[in-house]
């Protein structure tokens, strides 16, 4: 089972690979500074120690003073691997064959065997490599750090009717905030005076601000263009959306991925087994075949440094911690590597149609009058009768007037009929709007009208009549509207090579396929309900297919939840999408999907050329031990480049953007007047 309960963000657990002790809410801060490499004590360590080796090496070169020179290269081995040894013994105790245990008998075996100058480059090159692979991973992770750095730590609060600046953690629901043009949102809340426009980029990563009026609601971390807001505040700052989306990537990019999973077994494996073949180097040689006790020791240290298996346990998660953070800064919170690299096997992706191929929200499509009025007029007319009515049909008419800038009249004796439509009095004028039906019933329905009503209802659109007690003036058609990139997207993931695309909707046949053609989706499954959604996508995994399902994170709980991937649209503020769905698209943006698919892909292609590469690299070293061609320092020195450069190629998905979407073209709605 995939759904993952929601754990309320926790302030000391925000650092990936540091213990408990570590991650308390005052080191937070200090430790998500981006710390530059030459900052790094790791990194000055091996620095000092390369300085002595140098000292070393010219002392005993130019100046022949042997006994000086073991002073330096001792010191220089100490310096650079006093940490390394540290961390070796500890493993030894504990019987795990770790690459610092292997470095340090590595190190003590050159020392033993008189090799004071190859075991000091050895520590120094591993120290370096240790603060160079350190640097390269914080880089991956600066995704989270971004999100770290996006939330105010102060606000401006109106208490006792004067305005005070307080730290975000003082603050206490119901507070009233300040945010200014220019300004950050401090927390979560709903704007109670003022109007704005929000940069909403940093959560969603869209550019285009969003326009926040009165019961909006803002977020925290996002950008505040102009006008100045009053914000009441509705969730307290360890509750907010960007705290979730920071507890969730580092999460994300802790957990393991299948790859991962089995490049640590495979260590735990391979590490053990390279101990007992250079022990088996190290001794049988001399005992069987007369070679010397030095020369066989060195070999098997040799293979030891060189089998080290850093870049390989290095290999995935580099990648995964990439990605993840790659797709966080652009508004896509992908829950786990798993998730990452299922997605990257897509093979068919599931739609619910409201909401996420549509808009979700009911609008004016069609008028059509009979000559009586014309088309604003019959709109004034029906908008003032629907005016009163709750409906979200009689609520589309409304607002489709107030578009249009009518001016609505008043209405007396209106009534609401239950599933047929409503009347009232305007001007002593006695008007009806509903359904065919209804005006089938009044024996109003003539043939004149069925021809453009069946046209409209084949197009999924709901045609109301307006009239009064003798005539009919015309029809008025609502729909739900496709959503402007939804076809384009479904273009692009064809394109992609996912084979199908299946829209999932408890609309009618008819209803269904009009909008199926209209975007472009290869499959239709249509008058479904909620258990029938669900049944479908267990249907296709049991015909082999990787199945991703896309809905709002709310009706389609169990349908994402039955999927390889559960993907929710808009899940910027809306806890059950976070909750329910594997990836989260968090700004309401189908462009995205395409995106992560790309992202995952290549991250999946990432990891197994990173593992491959390691595996090759090793196998082309431990060769080069046995004729004596490869030297202690030679072989730190392969892995250390091995390590740098799988890092390097997992940080290429960095680079990988959403493509930007066209800008929306405006449609109008289709006004007809017949004669």
């Amino acid at each position: 089972m995939k759904v993952v309960a929601y754990k309320e963000p926790q302030k000391a657990k925000v650092i990936i690979g540091a213990s408990a002790e570590d991650n308390t809410l005052v080191n937070q801060e200090r430790r998500f500074q981006i710390q530059e490499l030459w900052t790094n004590p790791v990194f000055q360590k091996s620095m000092i120690s390369g300085m002595f080796i140098v000292f070393a090496y010219i002392t005993e070169r130019f100046f022949e003073a042997e006994q000086v020179a073991l002073i330096l290269y001792m010191v220089g081995l100490l310096v650079g691997g006093f940490v390394t040894f540290r961390k070796g013994l500890r493993s030894l105790t504990k019987l795990q064959f770790d690459m610092n245990l292997l470095m340090t008998i590595a190190v003590t075996g050159a020392v033993l065997i008189g090799e004071w100058a190859e075991g000091a480059i050895v520590s120094f090159l591993f120290a370096i490599s240790n603060a160079l692979e350190s640097y390269s991973m914080d880089k991956a992770r600066n995704a989270i750090r971004g999100l770290m750095e996006l939330a105010p730590k102060v606000a401006n609060v109106i208490r006792n009717g004067a305005e005070t600046q307080v730290p975000v953690e003082e603050l206490i629901l119901g507070d009233i905030v300040v945010i200014r043009p220019g300004e950050k949102v401090t927390v979560d809340g709903e704007v109670v005076n003022g109007q704005t426009a929000i940069n909403q980029a940093a959560i969603t990563g869209e550019s285009i601000p969003v326009e926040k009026r009165i019961s909006d609601t803002v977020f925290a971390g996002t950008l505040n263009q102009h006008g100045a807001i009053e914000v009441k505040v509705s969730k307290l700052v360890e509750d907010t959306t960007i705290a979730k989306i920071i507890h969730l990537v580092e999460e994300a990019q802790g957990e393991r991925a299948p790859s991962q999973t089995f490049v640590e077994a495979f260590a735990k494996v391979y590490t053990p087994t390279v101990f007992v073949i250079a022990l088996a180097i190290a001794t049988i040689p001399p005992i069987l075949l007369g070679q010397t006790w030095s020369e066989s020791i060195y070999q098997a240290l040799a293979l030891l440094v060189v089998a080290c298996p850093c870049a390989l346990v290095v290999s995935t998660p580099v990648a995964i911690v990439t990605a993840i953070g790659n797709a966080a800064k652009n508004g896509v919170l992908i829950k786990g590597g798993a998730y990452l690299e299922e997605a990257g096997s897509l093979t068919t992706i599931a739609f619910d149609k409201t909401g996420t191929l549509t808009k979700g929200v009911p609008e004016v499509t069609d008028v059509i009058t009979f000559g009586t009025y014309t088309n604003h007029q019959l709109i004034q007319i029906a908008a003032s009768i629907e005016n009163m009515s709750e409906h979200p049909l009689a609520k589309s008419i409304v607002r489709h007037a107030k578009k249009l800038s009518l001016t609505l009249s008043p209405v007396d004796g209106f009534q609401e009929i239950p599933g047929k439509g409503a009347f009232g009095t305007i001007d002593e004028a006695t008007f009806s709007i509903g359904s065919p039906s209804y005006f089938a019933e009044r024996n109003q329905l003539t043939e004149e009208l069925k021809f453009p009503i069946s046209l409209l209802q084949g197009q999924g659109k709901t045609a109301m009549l307006l009239g009064d007690e003798t005539s009919t003036y015309g029809v008025i058609a609502v729909a739900d509207q496709v959503r402007p990139l939804s076809a384009m997207v479904i273009q692009e993931l064809h394109e992609l090579g996912i084979r199908k695309t299946i829209m999932l909707t408890g609309d009618s046949i008819q209803a269904a396929n009009y909008i199926g053609k209209q975007v472009g989706v290869t499959e239709v499954f249509a008058e479904l309900l909620p258990e029938k959604k669900l049944q479908a996508i267990k249907d296709l995994r049991q015909g082999n297919h990787i199945v991703a399902m896309v809905g709002d994170g709310v009706n389609d709980a169990p349908a994402l939840a039955a999927s390889n991937v559960g993907i929710a649209m808009g899940g910027i503020g809306t806890d059950t999408a976070l909750e329910t769905a594997d990836i989260a698209l968090m700004a309401d943006d189908l462009s995205k999907l395409p995106f992560t698919i790309r992202l995952s892909r290549s991250a999946k292609r990432i990891i197994k050329q990173n593992i491959a590469f390691s595996v090759s690299i090793k196998i082309i070293a431990v060769l080069a031990v046995f004729p004596g061609w490869l030297t202690l320092w030679l072989a730190i020195l392969a892995d250390m480049g091995a390590t740098l450069l799988v890092i390097a190629n997992g940080l290429r998905l960095l680079l990988l953007k959403p493509k930007e979407p066209p800008l929306p073209s405006c449609s109008s709605t289709k006004e007809k007047e017949v004669h």
